[in-house]
């Protein structure tokens, strides 16, 4: 069975890659979609800084072709604060 390597990015909004990585005046709302592209898998950093919401998941899926594979930063509450030690049920 052969490996298969994906090669991403850890995020896609970050101000000072606009004019850079993204095209100069592409709107922020479609600057996963270009990195989609561009890439074929990202991390999500959002969810170690915060809960979030099931529509966000399903608009990031929308925004990406198929096959497109994120990966999910885990929360730092879970990472940093609580050190894996007692995370089993979210309080």
């Amino acid at each position: 069975m052969a490996a298969r390597v994906h090669i991403g990015i850890s995020g896609w909004t970050y101000a000072p890659w606009r004019g850079v990585f993204f095209p100069k005046g592409l709107r922020q709302s479609e600057e996963l979609a270009f990195a989609a592209h561009a890439f074929s898998t990202i991390e999500i950093n959002g969810t170690h800084y915060s809960l979030q919401k099931p529509a966000s998941f399903q608009r990031w899926q929308d925004e990406t072709p198929a096959g497109f594979i994120f990966s999910v930063k885990a929360n730092r509450y879970i990472t940093h604060l609580r050190r894996f030690r007692n995370v089993k049920v979210p309080r």
